[in-house]
C-alpha cells in the first residue's frame, strides 16, 4: 500500500476554521480581476466555484465547490449537482490541456475525521498526477517540490478556463 504524506499541510489544517470567514465563499465573490487572481479563483458562476488550492499536492490542484456554504453533501439540489458535474468534467479537461498529467486524483473530504481541512463547506480536490510523482523528499527532508510559482499556474490555467465559458 502506498501512503501520501503531506506534513506541510499540518499548519492549514490545524488552523483551518479558526477565523470567521470561510475562502470557499469568500474568495469566489471577489470581483475585480487582480482580486481574483490573489484569490487563486479561476471561475465561479451562481452555483459553483472552481479555485487553485493554496497548499497543493502537485502543479494545478484545483478545488472545486458550491457557492453555497454548505457540508451536507444530500442536501444539494439539482442545479447545483450538475454545475458541480460540469466543473469537474473542465477542471480536468482544462488540466490535461495545460499539464499534460498521467492521471487524476477526484475526491471529496466530507467531515474534519475524513481529512477535510475546510469541514463546513463541502468541495472536491482535482489533483493532477504523473507516473513517478512522488519521490523521497517530502518524507526525509521535510520538503514538498512544487516546481511552478501558484501565479503562474493561475496565469496558465485561466485563459483555458476563459475559453471553455
Amino acid at each position: 500500500m502506498r501512503v501520501l504524506w503531506a506534513p506541510w499541510r499540518l499548519s492549514y489544517v490545524s488552523t483551518a476554521g479558526s477565523d470567521s470567514g470561510c475562502i470557499l465563499c469568500e474568495k469566489p465573490a471577489l470581483e475585480l480581476p487582480g482580486d481574483r487572481r490573489e484569490g487563486l479563483v479561476l471561475k465561479s458562476n451562481r452555483y459553483s466555484s472552481v479555485l487553485m488550492n493554496l497548499y497543493p499536492y502537485s502543479n494545478g490542484h484545483l478545488m472545486v465547490a458550491p457557492r453555497d456554504h454548505s457540508a451536507d453533501f444530500s442536501a444539494l439540489d439539482a442545479s447545483t449537482l450538475a454545475a458541480l458535474q460540469q466543473d469537474l468534467q473542465l477542471a480536468v479537461s482544462v488540466l490535461d490541456k495545460a499539464y499534460k498529467p498521467s492521471g487524476f486524483n477526484l475526491g471529496m473530504n466530507l467531515g474534519r475525521c475524513a481529512g477535510a481541512g475546510i469541514d463546513d463547506h463541502m468541495h472536491w480536490h482535482v489533483v493532477p498526477r504523473w507516473e513517478g510523482d512522488t519521490n523521497f523528499m517530502p518524507v526525509l527532508a521535510d520538503t514538498k517540490a512544487i516546481p511552478e510559482h501558484l501565479l503562474a499556474s493561475y496565469d496558465r490555467l485561466l485563459p483555458l478556463f476563459e475559453e471553455a465559458q
